[in-house]
């Protein structure tokens, strides 16, 4: 027969896999069939899944912290029977046939009482003001409430991870009520998926479902043959359920869930005092199971704030370290993302034959997406700029490199020039802002020209246009994160003010222009945090 398992997710999500050919590894490591990355707990190759003949097996691959197959440690090998529970770090798998995926839709219609799940459940709510059979309420508990409610509190103080934490609440449910069999659900994106089950054939009432989900309602049946509302209940005659309960899982805000139990033959049947004590612990239970689920959140956040940092340090080895000192130029170049990691490169290339090569560019959007664009762009730069071409040819290499690496949504502006040794510049402008060249008299020109923007356009061509750099000059490359950036009041710092600073910059250094245009723009946000990435890139002939 073939099988599956269920795998519960650190983030509470369930994926079901159909196990195939003749092994399964578990770890954290990415070469792992399934692998989760980042689950601290879980060893790089944690355990793995054996199939012998039929039958599939469980083995620990040597972990540090162990594998548990319903909650005892696995030592050796272990052969696996339908609906047990593997415990490997945070997450969960659940073993069991090939049936229907172990998730409920709740819809408001009711679901047809012939699909039946492995890991999900059927039930029915009470008749409204249903009598006690003689003696229910004053039966003797499997715990008393006292009791019960101090060993939930113990049990729920420990941290746990999800997987675990739902199956302790379950194991106190049934402990508590002295239940045959339960289930604990949890609704995710307008679903219901079992966490935690012990029993099997579980099958679902629509009816139970808006009830405890919609209503809020704690529900108890005493006798399901003697109840009004469950003689119609094919599902629940089926299984010979005799007496249950289903109670909501919820916070003061939401219901996240449902704790049912339910058993085939109790002559004394649930009390009210069961159903009071039930709702109590999951309501207890919702606030550690929201509890954990933001420390979870807290932990993956810290997780990807390293993460991220580390990110934006190798990004910044992407682009030119220190001051280049080059015969003739003057060079400064400044980058600062908005977020952690940006989308803005600019670069300093020498040629062999005594040319400088300067780069500029900015990918479209921000974040994660466009550093990743970003350093692409910077290592195909690199490698075409080592074999020489002149800027039109580069950037419309540089073009046809891209089409099939930019996603349909994002583009790259990109400009390119080459310095000579005698002062002429040539260059080329894939649809990035004009660059400006001042000179030492206060005339300011703008190197448009050249083609659209990369990425897009297949067959576009780039044409290269040239000028002279003169003793004095300035050319400062900017991202239009500087032009753009607005003040509280909405207001553009604008490429007239721009323009303005570098005239009044007189015979400063390249450096000293950079640090008095981020200051600027600075100023200019009154403290707000920047919109965009900001990227300059100034270069003075001294000579």
């Amino acid at each position: 027969m073939e099988r599956r398992l269920a795998v519960t997710c650190p983030d509470g999500r369930t994926k079901i896999l159909r196990l195939s050919g003749s092994r399964f590894s578990v770890g954290r490591a990415e070469t792992n069939d399934i692998a989760c990355t980042t689950d601290a707990s879980l060893s790089r190759r944690h355990m793995a899944l054996e199939r012998e003949g039929d039958d599939w097996f469980v083995c620990d691959l040597g972990s540090k912290n162990g594998v548990f197959v319903n909650g005892v440690r696995v030592d050796g090998r272990v052969r696996l029977r339908p609906g047990d529970q593997i415990t490997a770090g945070r997450l969960l798998l659940v073993y069991g046939p090939a049936v229907a995926a172990g998730r409920i839709r709740l819809e408001d219609r009711a679901a047809p009482e012939s699909i039946a799940f492995t890991t999900s459940l059927a039930v029915r709510g009470a008749a409204q003001g249903a009598a006690l059979p003689p003696g229910a309420g004053s039966r003797v508990a499997w715990l008393s409430a006292a009791d019960a409610l101090l060993r939930a509190g113990k049990e729920l103080s420990r941290r746990r991870p999800l997987p675990e934490l739902f199956r302790v609440i379950l194991d106190l449910a049934l402990e508590a009520s002295g239940a045959a069999r339960g289930a604990l659900l949890t609704c995710e994106r307008g679903e219901l998926f079992p966490r935690a089950v012990r029993g099997d054939n579980f099958r679902l009432s629509a009816e139970v479902r808006r009830r405890v989900l919609e209503g809020r309602e704690s529900l108890l049946i005493l006798d399901t043959a003697r109840d009004s509302a469950m003689r119609g209940s094919q599902s629940i005659l089926a299984q010979a359920v005799e007496s249950l309960m289903a109670v909501p899982v919820q916070t003061d805000e939401r219901v996240i869930g449902m704790l049912y139990v339910d058993t085939p033959a109790k002559p004394e049947g649930f009390s009210a005092e069961d159903l009071n004590l039930l709702t109590v612990l999951a309501n207890v239970a919702a606030v550690r199971i929201e509890s954990e689920r933001l420390a979870e959140m807290e932990m993956a956040d810290e997780i990807l704030a390293r993460e991220l940092e580390q990110a934006a340090e190798i990004q910044q080895y992407l682009l030119p370290q220190g001051e280049p000192e080059w015969k003739g130029l003057e060079l400064a170049g400044c980058n600062v993302p908005c977020r952690t990691i940006g989308g803005d490169y600019y670069g300093i290339l020498p040629y062999p034959d005594g040319r400088l090569g300067l780069a500029i560019g900015d990918v479209a959007g921000k974040g994660m997406p466009a550093a990743l664009l970003m350093s692409c762009l910077q290592a195909k730069v690199t490698a075409l700029a080592e074999t020489g071409p002149g800027p039109g040819q580069l950037v419309s290499r540089l073009n046809r490199s891209l089409i099939n690496t930019c996603p349909s949504n994002r583009f790259i502006t990109f400009f390119f020039c080459c310095v000579l040794a005698d002062g002429e510049l040539v260059y080329s402008n894939a649809g990035h802002n004009p660059p400006l060249l001042v000179r030492e008299n206060g005339h300011v020109f703008r190197l448009e020209g050249g083609g659209p923007v990369l990425g897009v356009f297949h067959g576009a061509a780039y044409a290269e246009h040239c000028c002279v750099m003169e003793a004095g000059d300035l050319l400062l490359m900017y991202s239009d994160g500087v032009t753009e950036g607005r003040n509280p009041a909405g207001e553009e710092f604008g490429e007239e003010r721009l323009e303005e600073m570098l005239r009044e910059a007189g015979s400063g250094t390249a450096r000293q222009v950079v640090s008095w245009i981020m200051e600027a723009v600075n100023e200019w946000s009154g403290g707000q945090p920047l919109a965009d990435d900001v990227t300059l890139l100034a270069a003075r002939r001294t000579g």
